[in-house]
């Protein structure tokens, strides 16, 4: 099965990219959704943080209330580090086992849609990266409009973030978003077109646990031959 990473920038439109994707029959583990799933109400993880931070960050209805919590860790890297210690494994736990049903299923391709894909180091472990782009100003202009913020207060949330041309150099495939939803829409029927085409045949057999195993071993190890190859380029 061929694992497609697929991040982008705040306000370039990943997700509206992961929706059609999705439209395509193609499976898609979202990270954002799992991570709010591990820490709904019954979950080991918030257990643990309600062990930790006490229940004063837990609504009325046992539900982990965000703001109060995000407060608490805002300015704190003590405590930020003790959140992460908590929710990261459980986060990674949920999908790899997305990712292994999906396998098992016999799915030839399976999205992984991690908005911090690059920041986290996760892309140098997956087949191939996506990332859905538009120019640092339009999605400075679309950020303002679709949250209402100043200019200010948009350029300090871009700011906090890698920036999308440095993703883009991770990229393997590059979806530009520039454009109207016509672009778009041609742009994901051509990469889907890409995908099926790199994944080939020899998916069929990859279902087959050792085959598999193997399988993924191979274009990991070609993943960080290229990777290397492209860090060597940089240094000339």
């Amino acid at each position: 099965m061929l694992v497609i990473g697929l991040t982008g920038g705040i306000a370039t439109g990943k997700s509206t990219v992961s929706k059609q994707l999705q439209s395509f029959g193609l499976p898609v583990v979202d990270a954002d959704v799992i991570a709010r799933e591990v820490v709904e109400p019954g979950t080991p993880a918030l257990a643990k943080i309600v062990k930790h931070f006490g229940e004063g960050v837990l609504l009325p209805d046992g539900h982990l209330d965000r703001q109060k919590l995000g407060a608490i860790v805002f300015n704190d890297e003590a405590q930020r580090l003790a959140l992460n210690k908590i929710v990261h494994p459980a986060v990674w736990k949920a999908i790899a086992l997305g990712v292994a049903s999906h396998w098992l299923k016999g799915k030839k391709i399976c999205i992984l849609d991690v908005p911090l894909l690059i920041e986290g180091g996760m892309w140098k472990w997956v087949a191939k990266v996506v990332v859905v782009y538009c120019s640092p100003e339009l999605q400075l202009q679309r950020l303002m409009k679709r949250d209402g913020s100043t200019l200010e207060a948009a350029s300090a949330r871009l700011n906090a973030q890698l920036s999308i041309t440095e993703k883009v150099q991770c990229a393997d495939h590059v979806v530009d978003n520039s454009g109207s939803m016509q672009d778009l829409d041609e742009q994901v029927d051509i990469l889907v077109r890409k995908l099926h085409s790199e994944a080939g045949w020899s998916w069929k057999l990859s279902w087959f646990p050792p085959i598999g195993v193997l399988s993924a071993v191979w274009m990991l190890f070609w993943k960080h031959v290229r990777l290397a190859r492209r860090a060597a380029r940089k240094k000339r």
